[in-house]
């Protein structure tokens, strides 16, 4: 799915609003430089996380340069880091999960999601992230975990939002789940060791969880929407209205790297070396999310509601400010 970006699209840019963790990597392979030779170089801010696998591919294939772009990748912890990278300018374009994006915009960020980032598989039991528990434990599914502690790696986000929605689907009592803060690295030894009741984990740290005996109690993103897009690239409304060209070559290289993973999961899977340091045995048995070019505004406006619905929010938010 092709979308434009006019001069016009937004009237003038907010008051402008990371440390950067890794390395970056430069667009390569053999694209259809633009007559002038020259390409435009642009800054990425991504996660070293699966989710990111396709820009990485994408860019290992020359999509981005096809499309006139030399793109330097920078790994930051997350999207607090991303977001204010991006409206300051400092990262041209970044990579957020949904719910972030949605915060950012409820506080007068100027942002725009510009392509799809993955999805859930959409198969409860065999998704990227779920819901886990300790080998034996007496939580059986999502209402049981009403009561319990349940660890995150961010409050007040995509995690415990998607959570409290299933477990009230499942008839539990969803405002009673605890949830406590632990990077996802950490989770499988607390699940392990029950110094939580429960975790959500996603990969490939849900693989390590249950080949050390977790239990797969509920897959919140597939049950809360077997649809639900997860994260998206976005970047400012400033970048939008500068130099819309840059955006709709962006987007198209994105949308085509979107669309080659999905095609090509051994090279997908393949591409997580270049970035993150998994172990060959994990790499080969987690599963991966769903990537597809379809940014899908049901996602957003969902998301959108249950964050209302939960308090997250104090007024509705207004999903088309960050709709193109």
């Amino acid at each position: 799915m092709r979308r434009t970006f006019p001069l016009a699209v937004v009237a003038s840019a907010a008051a402008l609003v990371l440390a950067a963790c890794g390395g970056t990597s430069d667009a390569g392979g053999e694209g259809d430089a633009p007559a002038d030779g020259e390409l435009t170089p642009v800054t990425v801010g991504v996660i070293p996380i699966v989710d990111v696998a396709p820009i990485y591919l994408g860019v290992q294939e020359g999509f981005f340069e096809e499309q006139g772009l030399d793109v330097t990748l920078e790994l930051a912890q997350g999207g607090a880091a991303i977001v204010p990278a991006v409206v300051s300018g400092e990262y041209q374009f970044g990579f957020s999960n949904v719910t972030s994006l949605l915060v950012a915009s409820s506080q007068g960020l100027p942002l725009k999601a510009v392509a799809a980032g993955n999805y859930t598989t959409g198969t409860p039991g065999e998704d990227f992230g779920a819901v886990v528990v300790p080998e034996g434990s007496k939580i059986k599914d999502a209402a049981d975990l009403a009561g319990k502690t349940v660890a995150v790696n961010t409050l007040n986000n995509i995690g415990d939002t998607t959570i409290r929605k299933v477990v009230g689907d499942a008839g539990g009592e969803a405002d009673d789940v605890e949830f406590v803060e632990m990077g996802f690295p950490d989770m499988p030894a607390a699940v392990a060791g029950e110094q939580v009741d429960a975790a959500w984990v996603v990969e490939p740290h849900l693989t390590t969880a249950l080949e050390q005996g977790a239990e797969v109690v509920a897959s919140n993103f597939a049950e809360t929407d077997p649809d639900l897009m997860i994260a998206a690239y976005f970047t400012s409304d400033q970048q939008i209205a500068q130099d819309p060209e840059t955006v709709e070559a962006f987007t198209a290289a994105m949308e085509q790297s979107l669309t080659y993973a999905e095609e090509h999961p051994d090279e997908t899977r393949a591409v997580l070396d270049t970035y993150t340091e998994i172990d060959p045995a994990v790499k080969e048995a987690m599963v991966m999310p769903k990537f597809s070019a379809d940014l899908t505004d049901a996602s957003f406006q969902l998301l959108a509601d249950l964050g209302t619905e939960q308090g997250m929010f104090d007024e509705p938010v207004d999903v088309s400010k960050l709709l193109p």
